[in-house]
């Protein structure tokens, strides 16, 4: 398990000063300097919360939780590739110095390709690029091939195909077949599934008794549309999202969900405090910069906001650079009818601010902007973020035909909604400052924060499909004059008169390439701005001693 290798590996970086390193009898440094180097970008921290206040069964069903999230770990390894599983047993039986870091590293990755170096290979003997596919296709499959074999399916099985929860692989005969993650991944959901009904069985909490009952019969029917609506109930001391959500690791069609799990603890008091933003979803969405006809005139009934810290996590959930909050679910049903939850994981957010972004600040902004920069812009923006995924166009109408923005813009889905969320949240905290909803003092610390955090997405390297969206939008402002480039100084800042129109000319822009399902406005905006140019490249060179982002330790998870 992840936790077991992390901690192993902070005591030896305590004890050697150097991740990953060892010294020999006569003092000489062992293992690679330059994995080394890869590795000290994540930086060791402890994230855990306050059990006191459960009660002692919900201690024990804690515990069933994080035993069931641990089985994700090796399920989310082989969605990633189909060579993980032997290539992490060679790499366990290498005790070397060397063979420790490959590991540590591997493990931090999900796999033998650095995240953060646009997936370059760090361990010999595995293929030069990152599989498109993952594990979810055949490994010699083509785009091709699946679409004309879903040409000629019927509509249900059809949905099958492009669905979040099969796989696609070849029959006997050698024709391609969907198969259901139940049936793919029994080795890990059916003991996963044991565990939930245990801890369902633990709790005295109604809501997350329901929701863990109706999740572990998910595990073995692969139907998750009932345990969705569960979870979109949830009000319980411990706070639990698991299972398959996220398709970001489909590079191929984007239509595949990767396991992962959130185990955490509810901090209701900075809960209560957010509520105050969800009586303003629907004048959010009736004002959007779109044009009206593509606006939802009534959103699902429930958006409930849970501020909550992090006591575990597994599978895509621990993946490479960590998740700072989230908005779930995807499916298309459960959002029409019950809207969509946003998790804010605070202590995540904490760590990344002060260890990453104010480092940063440092480096890339001018002295005078240094000034502007605020935790709770930061907090905020990264709120609205998450409500702005459930806000504007998701099942729309293309050429007279229903279908889903997910299915149209295919593999530029993710980094298209992803920067639409950014951008649109800008444009909606403006929008509430703007109507007395939050202070206008956030106004002079909003801008600032959220160009220096741009710094630390784009970090995460061009193959993530956040970092993709940021690059994008940094570019686009800058074209329009809303960001400056200091040459003298190699500093950057806000050009506060241009900055609200830039921002509201992008949500515009956006929001219509989803409102209209245009996979090649989505390809076109993506090919002209999301790459790095000189002034931001000279920028992140500056950055080589600012850790990149944090390597969770979960000391609940021992």
């Amino acid at each position: 398990m992840k936790i077991v290798v992390s901690l192993l590996l902070l005591s030896t970086l305590l004890m050697t000063g150097i991740s990953g390193m060892q010294r020999r009898g006569n003092g000489k440094l062992t293992g690679d300097p330059e994995l080394a180097k890869k590795i000290a970008r994540f930086a060791p921290t402890i994230l855990t919360a306050d059990v006191s206040k459960l009660s002692a069964r919900d201690r024990q069903a804690l515990a069933k939780i994080i035993a069931a999230a641990k089985l994700l770990d090796p399920l989310f390894l082989r969605q990633v590739w189909s060579g993980n599983d032997a290539l992490q047993a060679k790499l366990e039986a290498d005790k070397t110095a060397l063979g420790r870091q490959r590991l540590h590293y591997f493990l931090i990755n999900d796999g033998p390709w650095s995240r953060l170096d646009n997936n370059e290979p760090f361990i010999e003997g595995v293929p030069h690029e990152k599989p498109p596919h993952a594990n979810f296709y055949p490994d010699d499959i083509t785009k091709d091939e699946f679409n004309s074999w879903l040409a000629g399916l019927p509509g249900s099985e059809k949905e099958k195909a492009t669905g979040y929860f099969y796989t696609i692989r070849r029959d006997a005969s050698g024709k391609l077949t969907s198969v259901p993650y139940g049936q793919e991944y029994r080795e890990f959901l059916e003991p996963a599934a044991k565990l939930l009904h245990e801890a369902a069985g633990l709790t005295t909490n109604r809501t997350l008794k329901d929701f863990l009952s109706k999740r572990a019969e998910a595990f073995t029917s692969n139907d998750y549309y009932a345990s969705d609506v569960a979870w979109m109930d949830l009000d319980a001391p411990i706070d639990v999202t698991i299972g398959p959500y996220e398709t970001y690791e489909d590079e191929l069609f984007g239509y595949k969900a990767a396991f992962e799990a959130y185990v955490t603890l509810t901090d209701a008091v900075e809960s209560e405090k957010l509520k105050k933003f969800s009586q303003h979803l629907q004048g959010l969405e009736n004002n959007l910069p779109l044009d009206a006809q593509y606006r939802n005139p009534k959103l699902g009934a429930s958006s409930p906001m849970r501020v909550v810290n992090e006591v575990f996590a597994s599978g895509e959930g621990n993946n490479g650079v960590q998740t700072a909050a989230f908005n779930l679910p995807n499916d298309e049903r459960v959002v029409k009818e019950k809207g969509s939850a946003r998790i804010m994981l605070k202590n995540v957010q904490d760590a990344k601010f002060n260890k990453v972004l104010i480092p940063i600040t440092r480096e890339v902004l001018t002295v005078a902007q240094q000034r502007d920069i605020a935790f709770d812009s930061f907090f905020t923006h990264i709120l609205m973020h998450e409500l702005m995924h459930g806000l504007g166009p998701h099942n729309i109408t293309v050429g007279g035909q229903a279908t889903t923005v997910r299915l149209q813009l295919k593999d530029k889905y993710s980094a298209i909604e992803e920067a639409k969320a950014d951008v649109t949240g800008l444009w909606a905290l403006q929008y509430l400052i703007d109507k007395g909803v939050i202070d206008k003092q956030m106004q002079r610390t909003l801008y600032t924060t959220y160009l220096a955090s741009m710094f630390r997405s784009v970090r995460f390297g061009l193959t993530e499909s956040h970092a993709r969206g940021v690059a994008m939008q940094f570019n686009y402002f800058t074209d329009e004059g809303a960001i400056k480039f200091d040459e003298r100084t190699n500093k950057f800042s806000v050009d506060n008169a241009k900055i609200k129109d830039a921002v509201r000319k992008l949500t515009h822009d956006l929001l219509t390439i989803e409102a209209e399902g245009s996979y090649e406005k989505a390809k076109a905006i993506l090919d002209k701005y999301s790459l790095i140019r000189p002034p931001m490249k000279g920028a992140l060179d500056r950055l080589v001693n600012v850790p990149v982002d944090i390597e969770p330790i979960f000391p609940l998870a021992k």
